[in-house]
């Protein structure tokens, strides 16, 4: 496989990487965090704590004995480059769809889906990005940083076309980003679940790439503490997943689940949360 990769435990029910479409990969960036760091230690917890859960899915009436799971590893980031990282990312996805792999990636700070998004772009020039989360990410430069988890949006959506980044959930930015957001993306505030709807049922996105974007911190930390931003009034764990099972006939090409920061989650509840929708993409997608 090619890429970096090191062995980080291993994802519940996962097998081999040549049994499954769906791949786990871990990516533990935590460079640029700017108020509570940790999401390095995010893969590996997220793995430990998917035994909790079962293979199968009462609500997708799936299993993941039918629709396996394979686990890559995490990639080998390089504490203090972040551009080196990203790079390592890049590396890392781009193998994965060569061998027509779908990644399914967890964080690591938002930044490191910007490699995801880079590998993407050159195999899907079509290509969309749904971001869920609490805040737009669309500052062109946060503490002088142009890379940064609080640039990403703005560094994907500067490579794409008016109108092909989709943003629910937002409930906090910043003026500059808002302008932003008003020529280039599509963002809607606070809302999650009903504006997913609408968008999937349009029929605007029918079988083109897709690049699907948690940020935990789109779920009010009553239901996700565990990350590093938190920010009151998000949505609740439930409408989280029921808005990724709307998201089913989607031509998803690439998900991935970020900021899940395993020392402010001491329920363990976030990185639960975190297992359950890399389950579920596994189950829609793989």
């Amino acid at each position: 496989m090619k890429g970096r990769f090191v062995r980080r435990g291993r994802f519940l029910g996962a097998v081999e990487p040549e049994r499954a479409r769906a791949v786990l990969v871990g990516m533990p960036l935590d460079a640029t965090t700017s108020f509570r760091g940790g999401t390095r230690e995010a893969p590996g917890r997220v793995r430990e704590v998917s035994e909790v859960l079962e293979e199968y899915s009462l609500e997708l009436d799936r299993s993941l004995e039918e629709h396996p799971l394979a686990d890559a590893g995490d990639v080998e980031v390089v504490p203090g480059n972040v551009a080196l990282s990203l790079e390592r990312i890049e590396e890392a996805v781009e193998g994965l769809l060569e061998e027509g792999k779908l990644p399914l990636a967890v964080g690591g700070e938002h930044l490191a889906s910007l490699g995801t998004f880079r590998a993407l772009l050159r195999r899907h020039p079509d290509l969309h990005v749904i971001q869920l989360d609490a805040h737009a990410d669309l500052r062109d430069r946060y503490e002088g940083e142009a890379l940064s988890h609080a640039t990403v949006l703005r560094r994907m959506a500067e490579l794409l076309p008016p109108g092909r980044v989709h943003q629910f959930g937002v409930r906090s930015a910043v003026p500059e980003e808002m302008a932003f957001a008003r020529e280039r993306t599509e963002l809607v505030p606070v809302e999650v679940l009903e504006p997913v709807r609408r968008l999937v049922g349009s029929g605007r996105l029918d079988g083109l790439p897709v690049f699907l974007t948690v940020d935990v911190d789109v779920v009010d930390p009553a239901f996700a503490p565990g990350t590093g931003t938190p920010e009151p009034g998000g949505i609740d764990s439930r409408e989280l997943l029921r808005a990724l099972h709307a998201m089913a006939p989607l031509r998803v090409v690439a998900f991935d689940v970020m900021e899940i920061s395993p020392p402010r989650d001491l329920s363990e509840r976030t990185a639960i949360l975190g297992a359950k929708l890399v389950r579920d993409a596994a189950l829609l997608w793989g």
